[in-house]
């Protein structure tokens, strides 16, 4: 157990379910399909509720270790799944649960005895001890790892869900027909599991992440969205993203039916969605523009990762990563290990990457809405190896794609598989309490680092001073 200087309790202590939907969009939740989910317009009509906006990059990791620690992602020291481990060109590593150095809310929760149930939350593998049980979220490896605590839960969970599984394998494909099956079978096994624990474990605090919602918009949003460019009409799967949401409102319905009536409920989203249009291959771009130089040159047509191995580190200034947003490096003497940019000329030509990053054009379009920042102006503190430039490309409805061969600096094709949505800056929270239910009302424009005060206030507990969150007022 991590060790951290309690909070102490100031009123009776209550109960609290937080139902996590990795990606939901306000759009959707409260306007387009508001009609077709009885439990969520309920809990609007009684509750508090609003947009929430995301950590800067608005993707999962950091999102959700944002949330629930109240810090940002500079201070976290991560800023996606994949991170620099030194100033060397190749080395990465994937974040994991030891990586959040920071308590998390059931951290806070468990140094006060209070009973926590976790389940399907990102970056809670491998498990560690709570106060409570604990199972694992999608980047578990498979049921044959140790993906719960305590471990013996593991085998009490495959007794009553044989096929229990954290993700589906590939959200990025064309068999949009198998994708779809596997995602409602993904949602159904998860819910038996969580129906069995609400029922037969002891808990003060509840929280699940329903991953699938992220998933259903990356492989079916073109089927919901006429604007998107490849829009098909009456498509057999247009209605799939609505079906999701409302057999996600029917299963909190479920849960909520088999908890107590005291028990406060907060809906909330890491980030939301939009359509994707394309992609700017960052390392094509920096290529074709004189900032990074190849020691054998792409073949056009022959889609290649990224190797660092061929860069001509000698005459390159800058490199970048692909993902739902552009990490740019640049090559800094004395501090990589063939770096060619002067330290002191460090900020000017930052800058002037920046501004050329921020001119970017794509025939038919024009000039992209493209958004550049730098980690120490938007963090409180900049941990580990932040990219030099963080940039949302034509305000993200174009991803960064990092591999080589595309014979341009642009793609309408996604170089990891099929994928129709990026990530949007505005998710969601819902906030449902019996106890003090009336007419509901929004807040909107709250931040995601003040769900975690919020509950530590709902359950009587003190805050910490060094959290950057605001405390939500739902009442």
């Amino acid at each position: 157990m991590r060790i951290f200087q309690r909070p102490f309790r100031t009123k009776k202590p209550k109960r609290l379910m937080i139902l996590g939907l990795d990606c939901a969009a306000p759009q959707l939740m409260f306007d387009t399909f508001l009609d077709d989910l009885p439990t969520i317009k309920s809990f609007m009509q009684q509750g508090t509720w609003g947009t929430l906006r995301s950590s800067t990059p608005c993707i999962t990791i950091p999102a959700w270790s944002s949330m629930l620690t109240s810090r940002d992602p500079g201070e976290l020291g991560f800023y996606g799944f994949r991170n620099r481990v030194d100033y060397s060109y190749d080395k990465q590593a994937v974040v994991n649960s030891h990586s959040v150095k920071f308590p998390r809310i059931w951290d806070y929760l468990s140094a006060e005895n209070k009973q926590c149930f976790i389940a399907g939350v990102p970056q809670t593998y491998p498990p560690q001890p709570i106060n409570g049980h604990l199972i694992s979220g999608f980047l578990a490896p498979n049921t044959q790892s140790a993906f719960t605590y305590p471990a013996i839960f593991k085998q009490e969970i495959l007794s009553i869900a044989p096929n229990y599984a954290f993700d589906v394998k590939d959200f990025r494909t064309d068999d949009k027909f198998k994708l779809s099956q596997q995602l409602f079978d993904l949602a159904e096994v998860q819910f038996t599991v969580l129906k069995h624990a609400i029922q037969t474990k002891a808990w003060d605090f509840f929280m699940h992440v329903n991953i699938g919602v992220d998933r259903v918009h990356h492989g079916f949003w073109r089927f919901h969205d006429p604007e998107h460019r490849a829009y098909e009409a009456n498509s057999p799967y247009q209605n799939t993203i609505r079906d999701y949401y409302k057999l996600v409102d029917l299963q909190i319905k479920q849960l909520i039916d088999l908890a107590a009536d005291d028990v406060a409920v907060l809906i909330v989203s890491d980030h939301g969605v939009k359509r994707m249009d394309g992609g700017i291959c960052i390392n094509e771009w920096l290529w074709r523009n004189g900032w990074l130089a190849f020691k054998t040159l792409p073949i056009e047509g022959a889609i290649t990762r990224f190797d660092t191995d061929n860069v001509d580190w000698s005459k390159t200034r800058a490199w970048g990563m692909g993902g739902y947003y552009g990490r740019v490096y640049l090559n800094v003497a004395e501090r990589e290990p063939q770096g060619i940019v002067p330290q002191s000329a460090f900020e000017e030509i930052r800058n002037q990457l920046s501004a050329e990053l921020q001119k970017i054009t794509v025939p038919e379009v024009g000039q992209l809405e493209t958004k550049v920042m730098k980690p120490e102006d938007i963090y409180h503190s900049v941990s580990n190896i932040a990219p030099d430039l963080m940039v949302y490309f034509g305000n993200l409805h174009w991803r960064s794609v990092g591999s080589l061969g595309h014979g341009a600096y642009y793609t309408y094709q996604n170089d990891t598989g099929p994928d129709d949505a990026n990530h949007a800056e505005e998710g969601l929270f819902i906030f449902y309490d019996p106890a003090t239910t009336g007419l509901g009302h929004a807040m909107m424009d709250q931040q995601l680092m003040d769900i975690a005060p919020t509950i530590l206030h709902h359950m009587n507990l003190t805050i910490p001073h060094d959290m950057r969150g605001k405390v939500i007022q739902t009442t």
